[in-house]
């Protein structure tokens, strides 16, 4: 009786398993059945309707909304080139013309990649499959999306035929911004029609498909994009959709991408598409595209229109004076690290001065605004601004004599911009004035590794392998961005603390959701002490007047203002950075040929533009003004009081290295400063400016009034000079001469 209990039970969970089952079956079946393929002629309205606005900081002054005026021309297949076709069969889907709407090996290894990392990102999607997801128009990656996907791309292959469904891609794939379709990208790229195209610049275009922000030739990865257009060669080739001889000839072929266009409606260009690189590298092209995006940025426009302006009404006066076609501007908040203005060309759309590419985000040399990173180091090290480095003729390359004062057959001796040296200078008066020779001996007593570590910390990203540099480095022989300069001077600005740079305040889907809103990321990377040294020296005008004059363009009278020039040694870029603890503007002027300009320095080519715009926009900030550093220690060893004088009562005159350890200079006194390699190199130039200006002392003071002569006028001690009845030697500007050891 229970057996037969138990067959029943079992029988009838068969039979409901099976129903369910069958429900589940015939559902699915009418689901499937339920689908339609979506109407394909409405593509471009409803991607307008869900495309990305990119606005300013408030919200409100709309800077670029990607689907104004969208730009396609739908053209037959019989008028696209039979290049692109290949071209783009090779690089996306091979075996188009063969499979059924659905690849299932690509399937298969997709949802492996899928399951594996529950990102459902891997699609192995056909083109028929893109079609589709074109028309479906959602970003999500579920699952039955993507069972939607395919059932639809079967049934649209039996719907149109292979042609069709690649001419309906063709015409509809975007190539990035605005432009949508193979025709109007050929004639945007090219000036030409899509069924003149080439098999090269058919390849550079099918590169474009899968990432159209990250590979644009106006972009910042045009090696990247030569490296995906050779690859979509070598499958052109390897699937024999070319020969080898037009394969050859494709390589060698130079295509001439024609400069982007004005197409109204975009404001701050070069921010933008820098704003556009971000969200396609983070949200991927299709949310771009039709995600809906509203995005705040942390652009102030009026800002941005005075920065534009003065880049521009300096621009053209500079090219004539200078031979420098082009500047650029970066305008930061130093407390936030917000980008307030950004200037990547005088003119976006000059085609002569190649302006839509951006200057502010590239990699230049930056010649002496390289200085205060070194001295930070040394500061951090214990060297005070008093500290003593002498300017003078100085071979540093241990390989060469110490009396070979040139740079050739791997030597290295450097001059300063005015060919003169001055003899012991305070490392605040070498720093203030931009003095090369003293800034070669801090870069060897910071360290290469040290200080590079240093910028790293502060923001500068470009510089890697210490290996790669070598003394010149504080000279500027590395290549660092505007963009990273300026946001690593903010550092000095805020006392130390870095607030990394950053671009966007809030991200909103199309519902209003919020995707992203930007935080203040700030760590303290330099001590509070060492960053007010910094500021005070270079916000002093007294110390720098010998090298600049007292009212040059780096001085602003009203305002408490630090700032620092710099120029590459083969003039290719003049730099200048001035901040105020509230505000860091940063501007590089030069050719974005890389072409040398007029043999001038840094304070007659780019620091009026900054003044400029530092005059316009400062009133619209509080006056704040830098903390003041600890004042000099008296007590510490007399290279870094300043007092270098007394070096002649203590056995002559010498180099730092005989005073102290470079890693430690308030430490004891070296007991074998000839030791270090640099010692007698450094030895050998002092002594030779010591002999050159012997020292005597003064007669001593008269303090008895009754006793001065007729015209007599006492001559005062300097504070922290040991005799009281003996004054210092006066100043010894004049350089020696070598020839005289």
């Amino acid at each position: 009786m229970k057996e037969r209990r138990r067959d029943y039970r079992r029988k009838n969970l068969v039979f409901l398993a099976g129903t369910i089952m069958m429900c589940i079956v015939g559902l699915s079946l009418l689901w499937v059945a339920s689908l339609r393929i979506p109407d394909l002629s409405d593509l471009s309205e409803r991607r307008i309707a869900q495309s990305t606005k990119i606005y300013d900081r408030t919200g409100e002054i709309l800077l670029y909304d990607m689907s104004r005026d969208v730009r396609r021309t739908v053209v037959p297949f019989e008028a696209i080139s039979p290049n692109i076709k290949k071209a783009t069969l090779a690089i996306e889907d091979k075996t188009f013309y063969s499979h059924k709407g659905i690849e299932p090996i690509s399937i298969f290894r997709a949802t492996i990649v899928n399951v594996g990392t529950l990102s459902f990102s891997q699609g192995g999607s056909t083109i028929t499959q893109q079609v589709v997801k074109n028309a479906i128009l959602t970003n999500d990656k579920t699952p039955t999306r993507k069972l939607k996907e395919w059932i639809l791309a079967v049934k649209l292959e039996k719907v149109l035929t292979k042609d069709q469904i690649l001419a309906v891609y063709l015409n509809e794939i975007p190539f990035g911004g605005n432009i949508y379709g193979i025709e109007e990208a050929s004639r945007t790229f090219y000036k030409k029609s899509a069924l003149d195209l080439t098999i090269a610049e058919s390849a550079y275009l099918a590169a474009l498909l899968k990432a159209p922000t990250f590979y644009s030739p106006y972009g910042r990865n045009k090696e990247q994009l030569e490296g995906r257009k050779n690859l979509v060669l070598e499958e052109m080739l390897r699937n024999e959709f070319i020969t080898k001889e037009e394969y050859d000839a494709a390589l060698e072929e130079v295509v001439v991408f024609k400069p982007r266009e004005n197409t109204g409606g975009i404001r701050a260009p070069h921010f933008v598409f820098y704003i556009i690189e971000q969200l396609a590298e983070k949200y991927g092209e299709e949310a771009l595209a039709k995600g809906g995006l509203k995005v705040i940025t942390t652009l102030d426009y009026p800002l941005q229109e005075n920065a534009e302006e003065v880049s521009a009404s300096f621009g053209e006066s500079n090219q004539k004076k200078f031979n420098a076609s082009n500047n650029a501007i970066v305008a930061m908040d130093p407390k936030t690290g917000d980008i307030l203005a950004m200037v990547g060309s005088r003119d976006y759309f000059n085609e002569e001065i190649s302006g839509n590419f951006n200057v502010a985000t590239a990699h230049r040399q930056p010649g002496s605004t390289f200085k205060p990173f070194v001295y930070s180091v040394l500061f951090n090290k214990g060297y005070t601004p008093e500290t003593i480095l002498f300017d003078v003729p100085t071979q540093f390359s241990t390989r060469c004599a110490a009396n070979n004062f040139t740079s050739e057959e791997g030597c290295y001796s450097p001059g300063n911009y005015d060919d003169k040296f001055r003899g012991p200078m305070t490392i605040r008066s070498a720093l203030a004035e931009s003095v090369n020779v003293p800034a070669v001996k801090a870069l060897y007593l910071a360290g290469v590794r040290e200080s590079i570590a240093l910028a790293h910390q502060m923001g500068i990203k470009s510089l890697y392998e210490e290996s790669r540099y070598g003394l010149s480095l504080v000279l500027g022989g590395g290549e660092v961005s505007l963009l990273d300069m300026t946001s690593a001077y903010s550092v000095f600005a805020s006392d130390g603390i870095r607030n990394a740079h950053r671009s966007i305040l809030r991200v909103e889907d199309q519902s209003g959701s919020i995707l992203e809103e930007g935080d203040v990321a700030s760590t303290r990377v330099l001590p509070e002490e060492t960053a007010r040294k910094i500021n005070d020296i270079l916000s002093d005008n007294v110390a720098r007047t010998p090298g600049f004059g007292s009212a040059s363009a780096l001085y602003i009278p009203e305002r408490p203002v630090a700032v620092k020039t710099g120029t590459s040694n083969d003039y290719k870029d003049a730099w200048i950075i001035g901040y105020t603890p509230n505000l860091a503007v940063g501007v590089w002027a030069g050719n974005n040929d890389n072409t040398s300009m007029g043999k001038k320095v840094s304070g007659l080519i780019v620091a009026p533009i900054w003044k400029s715009l530092m005059v316009k926009i400062l009133p619209e900030f509080p006056i704040e003004n830098f903390s003041a550093p600890e004042p000099p220690d008296p007590s510490l060893k007399h290279v870094l009081t300043g007092n270098w004088q007394r070096q002649y009562e203590e056995g002559g005159v010498h180099s730092i290295l005989h005073w102290v350890d470079k890693d430690d200079p308030r430490g004891p006194y070296p007991s074998n400063p000839a030791s270090d390699s640099q010692y007698s190199l450094w030895e050998y130039s002092v002594r030779g400016w010591a002999n050159s200006n012997p020292y005597t002392p003064p007669p001593p003071l008269i303090t008895d009034p009754s006793l001065y002569p007729p015209g007599y006028i006492p001559v005062y001690p300097v504070p922290g000079f040991d005799d009281p009845n003996t004054t210092p030697p006066p100043p010894y500007p004049n350089p020696y001469d070598p020839a005289t050891f």
